[in-house]
């Protein structure tokens, strides 16, 4: 009878150790591989799934204009065509709506902030709403309402502005009205009001602050 070879040999050890070796790496690559998953294929992700994905991000929770969105995409290398597919199909399905956005707007920062139409403008301009949807929100507001807003808020900054001298009310109030975008007429209007109220001599306060 023949000796049995003995397994624990250096020669099988190292076969062993050579086919534990290429196993290991073979399990590794698998599991690594490229082909594991779509993700994983080493192929380019479909810009529209991309671009879809990046959208839906961006809109949960807070509304954002069409301009917001292809600035978002366009930062993040996204194709144009792929872009726009995906912002076409998002205003169909009323995604996005750059109207609802920005009546949402205006009364959010009028009645929030009291921000008079020419700061509501400005704003939605530099969010890259249409100047004919811009017109219509802002449209929203009339002189009157827009009026009775800066009085509540000259109201409140009134007693702040208490000790000093006429001329320094004048300014701290009228100024932030302007900062609010009130055009100066209706800012001085305002403020001579509050301040006449208040027992202030107002002659000459006519003139522009």
């Amino acid at each position: 009878m023949e000796p049995v070879a003995n397994a624990s040999g250096p020669g099988a050890g190292a076969g062993s150790g050579r086919g534990a070796g290429r196993g290991s790496r073979s399990r590794t690559e698998d599991r690594g591989s490229p082909f594991s998953s779509r993700a994983g294929k080493g192929e380019p992700l479909d810009p529209v799934e991309q671009a879809r994905t990046i959208c839906l991000r961006l809109l949960t929770g807070t509304p954002r204009t069409r301009k917001q969105l292809a600035d978002a995409l366009r930062k993040r290398e996204i194709p144009d065509e792929a872009a726009e597919e995906v912002l076409s199909r998002f205003e169909d399905v009323g995604l996005i709506d750059d109207a609802a956005f920005a009546d949402a707007w205006v009364e959010s920062r009028h009645h929030g902030r009291g921000l008079a139409r020419r700061a509501l403008v400005r704003e939605l301009r530099t969010k890259g709403v249409d100047p004919t949807v811009i017109d219509e929100a802002v449209g929203q507001l009339d002189s009157e309402q827009e009026e009775e807003t800066a009085r509540a808020l000259v109201a409140r900054k009134l007693r702040s502005t208490r000790g000093l001298d006429r001329d320094k009310r004048l300014r701290r109030l009228a100024g932030m009205l302007a900062r609010k975008g009130y055009g100066e007429g209706m800012a001085l209007r305002v403020v001579r009001q509050a301040l006449e109220e208040e027992g202030e001599d107002t002659d000459g306060l006519d003139e522009p602050f």
